[in-house]
């Protein structure tokens, strides 16, 4: 009993020991996860000119371009959401065989 005890409290530890922000440039080939140091408390994307920047950032400093948010990973390493040309191309598909 004492075992999972052990076990609950080492699963309580390393979650809350920090926030997990993507860290990469869009000039590198992939955005890797990364734990942040105890003081940022935010995961940041940055875009100005064409680079993207995904880092850790303390949310007082997420003003101007720069978007914030405050869950593990929330700054997404790739873009969710329909694209238009394959809505487009289903829907003639769909058009030319019924």
């Amino acid at each position: 009993m004492q075992f999972y005890g052990v076990l609950v409290l080492m699963v309580t530890l390393s979650t809350a020991c920090g926030l997990k922000c993507y860290v990469c440039t869009s000039g590198s080939e992939s955005c890797q996860p990364q734990t942040c140091l105890s003081m940022m408390d935010s995961c940041s994307t940055t875009t100005m000119k064409g680079v993207t920047i995904k880092s850790c950032m303390m949310s007082n400093a997420c003003i101007g371009p720069i978007k914030c948010c405050k869950e593990d990973l929330c700054n997404s390493a790739i873009p969710t959401g329909s694209s238009v040309f394959l809505l487009m191309v289903s829907t003639a598909i769909i058009t030319l065989f019924l």
